[in-house]
């Protein structure tokens, strides 16, 4: 396991990295249209204070890529248009596809509880896994507390000291749940919306259950990685490095966007689990999101369902299952998922028939705004 040592960038030397960055024009592929609105927002977020933004859109035939910002506040290195990047709550996407799947198949129900699968699992404090679908865990209606809300897993894991201690953790999924599991419920089962990690954590062990895997990320690479040729996908069990090409990626460690900043590339990826474990780059999030809604990962009926929404917690939004349709400010709906954890923020969409796709990536986590870049691809005359 490589560890490195711990970094600690102070605010002049990112300001020093930043200003250098800003001067000098973002990287771009040829473009395929204009997308002077969107390379204007991805400057615009580097000005902000995020330390390097990389996007891609995928558009008919043809792909525009740029940059702007570093992938090294040390070096100066700029952020490259293939960086492999950790794209957190995206992750839900692929997950929900494969329980999508498995129901086409006829090896489970989205009406099946969470009892049926994981006997004895979901209990305490209120929790019931008798009254929780499926299809609750996927639309986030479950209920089910967040783990990622405790106070103690805050504690051991998103502060700094907490996290330079326990960036390597090996935990098991067991463990995580009993953070949720000490805590009650938000409302009970198919009530309200409340967007929990612990659903997708207990969906990725359900899809161990009834494929008989020991690992969900198998299915995930047989079923979805694999056909489409996302080769810089991955569910990495305990790898704490990034592949290459990759940024560094830098984070506040506190819910402030000043104070020190500190370098988080390496981390267990195990603790996000089926909530937000995997690694990918922009190409492939297009790739994959453009398949998705084109109908080439399920088929029309399960398609049907995972874009049947609920209302979110966001007015301009609803969740599926596993999967947000997004109204933007011009009246157009995008599809997909954004992501964030330590030192990485993302966000994929594409249009509902797949054929305008777009995903960028910040490596930075307390600054900017991945909905602006969205924004300007779709909405921008």
């Amino acid at each position: 396991m490589n560890r490195r040592t711990r970094t600690t960038l102070t605010a002049a030397t990112v300001a020093v990295a930043l200003s250098a960055a800003l001067a000098g024009p973002a990287a771009a592929a040829p473009p395929s249209g204009d997308h002077d609105a969107t390379r204007q927002a991805v400057r615009a977020a580097v000005a902000d204070g995020v330390p390097g933004v990389t996007v891609r859109v995928r558009q008919g035939h043809g792909t525009w890529a740029a940059t702007a910002g570093v992938g090294d506040l040390e070096t100066g290195t700029p952020r490259s248009t293939r960086d492999h990047y950790r794209v957190a709550s995206i992750t839900k996407t692929f997950v929900a596809t494969v329980v999508l799947q498995l129901e086409a198949e006829g090896r489970l129900s989205l009406d099946d509880t969470v009892e049926k699968w994981l006997p004895g699992v979901v209990r305490g404090h209120g929790h019931d896994g008798r009254e929780v679908t499926l299809r609750q865990l996927l639309n986030h209606t479950s209920g089910i507390f967040d783990y990622l809300g405790d106070a103690g897993f805050q504690r051991a894991y998103m502060t700094a000291d907490g996290f330079m201690k326990h960036r390597f953790d090996e935990a098991e999924p067991e463990e995580l749940l009993a953070y949720a599991l000490a805590n009650e419920p938000y409302f009970a089962p198919g009530t309200s919306f409340k967007y929990s990690n612990t659903n997708y954590l207990l969906a990725a062990r359900v899809i161990e259950k009834a494929t008989g895997s020991d690992d969900y990320g198998d299915e995930i690479d047989r079923r979805i990685i694999a056909p489409l040729h996302l080769t810089s996908t991955s569910v990495p069990t305990t790898r704490v490095t990034l592949p290459r090409p990759s940024s560094r990626a830098y984070s506040k460690l506190a819910r402030t966007d000043t104070g020190p900043t500190y370098d988080v590339t390496e981390l267990n990826p195990r603790l996000a689990y089926g909530s937000g474990q995997m690694v990918s780059s922009s190409a492939d999030l297009n790739r994959f999101y453009s398949a998705l809604l084109r109908g080439r990962l399920l088929p029309p009926e399960q398609l049907k369902e995972m874009k049947t929404t609920v209302p979110s917690s966001r007015d301009t939004s609803r969740y599926g299952l596993g999967l947000v349709d997004r109204e933007l400010s011009c009246g157009v709906h995008v599809w997909g998922h954004d992501g964030g954890i330590s030192g990485s923020n993302s966000d994929a969409v594409t249009t509902e028939d797949g054929r305008h796709s777009l995903a960028v990536n910040f490596n930075g986590d307390w600054s900017g705004s991945t909905d602006a870049i969205t924004e300007a691809e779709f909405c921008a005359e």
